[in-house]
Formats: structure tokens, C-alpha cells, sequence
């Protein structure tokens, strides 16, 4: 398995702090997000490099094991439970001893044998492979429908459907898609997080849409009928007469999907917000003093 410098795809030292580590991902991540590299592959997996790198280091238990074991961090207790299985104590140094991941083929590096036993045997049994972190990008607009996704994780495509309403932060595991196991082990798993990039006028609360809506005075006042553009296409909304500033309408079924439940949708809130007029000829502001006096 090759080995992936973390600190090194992001541009940094071992000796990075929190916010430096963000700020790195940050900057890397506009500059090779797909929406700005369409049809680029290599800018692609680099893009996913970049969120593994992310998705390690801005952990500090993850971050501590990658420092202390390399590549197979997430083989690490393992390690330690074949480790105790030897009847060994910890090793003088050995906290302070970085590990940099050196495999040869299926056995493991002499620093291992040494710290577990000389026999190669003891340190041959089948081993899961390494899980996968991985970030999904997607538009707001790109989860309102089923749809497919493609991407690429070291230099494999994978495809997935992504189900209708699914949320910013959910993760879906990928059984047998992580990294090959050791000694003819089990394949590890493929973890995706969805980091969902609102291109919407709307506002998302669960299953919920909220919108904001200008309306002039007059047909607050009034009452009357505005064009209306939902989540599910264009609407003609009544509007009562007296309809007061920051009142709301809810339009049931007008919301996002509700996640794996076809046909069924989260409501819409419309708040009104209304809008006094300005720049009033002389007669207006007489008709409105005449208002103001009945």
C-alpha cells in the first residue's frame, strides 16, 4: 500500500497547528473543489487526497496514531493487542519513535518484528484493511432528486447513488471498499461524509424549507395574488388582506425530500416581508396623511 504524506499534501509540518491545518484545507480545497476543475481527474483526486489529509489531521486521536504509525494508524490497535498478546511491556521510546508506514509485501517492518517477536508467523494472521474517510461534495440543489455520483479514492472510481434529502454531515459506510486487507484479510470499509454547499435562496431545517419574500405594502394591505418560485416549481400565492411584517405561510409538502421516503416532502415557510414605499410624491403623502386622520 503506498504510503500518503498527510502533512505534505496540505503543505505543512508535523509541527502544524489546528488552525493551520484548517486554513491549509481550506485554501487547497476552493482551489481543487470539481466545481472549479470540471472534467479535470487529476485536480479530482486531488481534491480527495486533500479531505483524507483533512479528515486525519484535524482529528487529534486520529492525527496521533497517523504520527505514531503511518499509513496502518488505523491498524494500530491491533498492533497493540498482538503486542500484549506477546507478553511484551511497552518498549523504552516508544512513544516518542515515528513509525513511517514501512511495509514490504505482506510482512511486517523490522521495527514490528522487533517489537512484537522475532517470529514472522506471530505477525501473519489475516487483517481487515484500512478504512477510508472520504467528503463528498454536493449542491443543495443536487440532493432534491436521486441521483448518481462518481469519484475517485486513490486512484479507484467509485460510483454511488446518493438518495434524495440526504443532510449535510451524514456519512454512509461502502462495505469492502476501503483498503486491502493483510494476509488475504478482509478489505476495509469506505466511510463518505456529505458536506452539502447551499446554492438555494431556501434555508434548510431537517426536511424543512424556509424563504423570505418581499411584498409591497399596498397588497399587504390589501390582499391579493404573487408569483411564487418552491422548491417544486412556480406557485400563485394568495395573500390575505392586513397581512402584517414577518408573518409566515407554511406550504405543506413544499419542502425537501424526506430521506429514503419517496414521494414524501418536508414543508415550506414563507415569511413576508413587507416593504414600504419611499420616494412619495406630494400627493401620495397627502392621501396617506388623509389615512392617517379617518
Amino acid at each position: 500500500m503506498e504510503y500518503i504524506d498527510y502533512y505534505k499534501i496540505l503543505g505543512l509540518n508535523k509541527t502544524a497547528g489546528a488552525d493551520e491545518i484548517k486554513k491549509a484545507y481550506r485554501k487547497l480545497a476552493r482551489q481543487y473543489h470539481p466545481d472549479v476543475n470540471p472534467n479535470n481527474a487529476e485536480a479530482n483526486r486531488k481534491f480527495q487526497q486533500i479531505n483524507e489529509a483533512n479528515e486525519v489531521l484535524s482529528d487529534p486521536v486520529k492525527r496521533k496514531k497517523y504520527d505514531t504509525y503511518g499509513k496502518d494508524w488505523q491498524h494500530s490497535e491491533a498492533f497493540e493487542k498482538a503486542r500484549q498478546q506477546q507478553g511484551g511491556s511497552r518498549n523504552q521510546g516508544f512513544d516518542d519513535f515515528e513509525f513511517t508506514g514501512n511495509f514490504e509485501g505482506d510482512h511486517f517492518s523490522d521495527f514490528f518484528s522487533s517489537l512484537f517477536g522475532n517470529g514472522r508467523k506471530q505477525s501473519r494472521g489475516k487483517m481487515k484493511g484500512q478504512d477510508i474517510q472520504a467528503t463528498l461534495q454536493l449542491n443543495l440543489s443536487d440532493v432534491f432528486t436521486t441521483n448518481k455520483q462518481t469519484f475517485t479514492i486513490n486512484g479507484k472510481n467509485i460510483r454511488i447513488t446518493v438518495p434524495a434529502g440526504v443532510e449535510d454531515g451524514q456519512k454512509i459506510k461502502l462495505a469492502g471498499q476501503g483498503g486491502p486487507g493483510l494476509n488475504n484479510g478482509a478489505a476495509g470499509d469506505l466511510y463518505i461524509t456529505f458536506q452539502i454547499i447551499n446554492n438555494t435562496g431556501f434555508q434548510r431545517k431537517g426536511n424543512d424549507a424556509y424563504l423570505n419574500k418581499d411584498i409591497n405594502l399596498y397588497t399587504a394591505v390589501l390582499g391579493g395574488t404573487i408569483a411564487l418560485d418552491t422548491l417544486h416549481g412556480k406557485v400563485n400565492l394568495k395573500i390575505n388582506a392586513g397581512t402584517q411584517n414577518n408573518s409566515i405561510m407554511r406550504l405543506k409538502g413544499k419542502g425537501f425530500p424526506i430521506y429514503k421516503s419517496d414521494g414524501s416532502f418536508g414543508d415550506l415557510y414563507v415569511s413576508f416581508n413587507v416593504l414600504l414605499p419611499t420616494n412619495l410624491s406630494d400627493k401620495q403623502k397627502q392621501l396617506f396623511t388623509d389615512l392617517s386622520q379617518l
